[in-house]
């Protein structure tokens, strides 16, 4: 059993359903420790919901060298029914090529290639130029109010330079390296309430249903194109996730509805921008209602760099593929980080299992991750 597999296996096991870390940083500072680093937790937020955080250092020989972070998270979605998995979700399985269990491939193999990654760098060159971090938090598959933004603040107040980040979210589609993440569109949600008149259906003129007065709206809400993208994002999408209007009786014209949407934007479009069309549209159909924002996130890029350029060539080297620069999918705790860090990257495994049933990362892509992180270290901090 090699020290990656001994180091996953070990956090697959703790059941990390966030917000709990379940000891996984307690491990992974434990690692880290024997080559070197300063460890310094960073938890936030209440009692009975306490998030764990992490920051660790490694300082390299020269104090004006580039710092390098590893980022990532320890904590877990729940398994779902149990009786659907054909294995335990916090017990590693082996079947067939895959290891299985929650967490094998969002995040738990990032996380332990990128401890041996700097075990194995730090020992072949104990005088390193540049200095290695970590920023691991138990809060990025949940509200992510605790973790990794509450670090980057700290961070960020005390005037900590970061020079490259790699975050471990599973980028790869269908073979191990061929796509990396230099960015991520921003997140912008709407909690929407058309106001109406309740009443009896047989009397629609004593009534106003809100159903019917807000149809055209929707209808063009869904049609419009935001924005054409650019060379790094698609274009801005918007979708309807949940409708609830009526009473449930089929005689009673509903006295408002409520829906939830959500915009996944580019850089092309502002949160202002789209809040400012959105609004315009609804008053043009002359509807009454309240609308309530959140902004989950804005975009973030990093253009090609040092940073791209060293993790692609890491990838040729190991898995003999071109890589990919891409900003499709969900948002990340890059986000956050890309506000005090100018070349931010995600890469990590496949992503075709990640918060599925039965859970896995291929076995034959493990190592081969944890030696593409080690050879991106090398021409940046040598």
């Amino acid at each position: 059993m090699s020290d990656t597999f001994t180091l996953l296996e070990q956090l697959i096991s703790r059941p990390s359903v966030t917000p709990a870390d379940a000891g996984c940083l307690e491990l992974i500072e434990q690692r880290l420790a024997a080559i070197g680093f300063e460890s310094e937790r960073m938890d936030s937020g209440p009692e009975d919901g306490r998030v764990s955080n992490l920051w660790s250092l490694k300082r390299g020989t020269h104090p004006d060298g580039p710092v390098l972070m590893f980022a990532g998270h320890t904590d877990v979605v729940p398994p779902g029914n149990l009786k659907d998995w054909d294995s335990d979700p916090f017990v590693p399985s082996y079947r067939e090529g895959k290891l299985y269990g929650r967490g094998a491939a969002d995040m738990k193999t990032s996380l332990a290639a990128m401890v041996v990654a700097c075990e194995q760098f730090v020992t072949a060159h104990p005088d390193h130029r540049g200095s290695i971090a970590f920023l691991l938090t138990s809060d990025e598959e949940g509200p992510a109010v605790d973790g990794t933004v509450v670090c980057c603040q700290r961070l960020k107040e005390r005037g900590q330079r970061l020079d490259y980040c790699i975050v471990g979210e599973p980028t790869s589609v269908e073979k191990l390296g061929d796509m990396v993440k230099n960015g991520r569109r921003g997140s912008l949600s709407g909690k929407l309430r058309i106001k109406g008149v309740q009443g009896h259906v047989a009397y629609p003129q004593l009534a106003r249903n809100p159903i019917h007065q807000s149809a055209a709206a929707l209808a063009e809400l869904t049609a419009i194109e935001w924005d054409q993208g650019n060379a790094y994002f698609p274009p801005t999408t918007f979708q309807i996730s949940n409708i609830k209007a009526g009473t449930g009786a089929t005689n009673v014209i509903p006295g408002d509805m409520e829906l939830d949407f959500n915009f996944r934007f580019s850089t092309e479009s502002t949160p202002a921008s789209l809040k400012a069309k959105v609004h315009a549209l609804l008053d043009r159909h002359g509807l009454e209602y309240a609308l309530n924002w959140v902004l989950g996130g804005e975009p973030f890029l990093t253009p090609a760099g040092e940073l791209s350029e060293a993790l692609s060539q890491a990838i040729a080297a190991e898995c003999g593929i071109k890589t990919e620069l891409s900003t499709t999918g969900g948002t990340s705790d890059g986000r956050f980080i890309a506000a005090i860090c100018p070349q931010v990257i995600e890469f990590g495994p496949l992503n075709a299992s990640i918060h599925k049933i039965n859970e896995y990362v291929p076995v034959d892509q493990v190592e081969p991750l944890a030696s593409i992180y080690r050879r991106t270290l090398e021409p940046l901090l040598l």
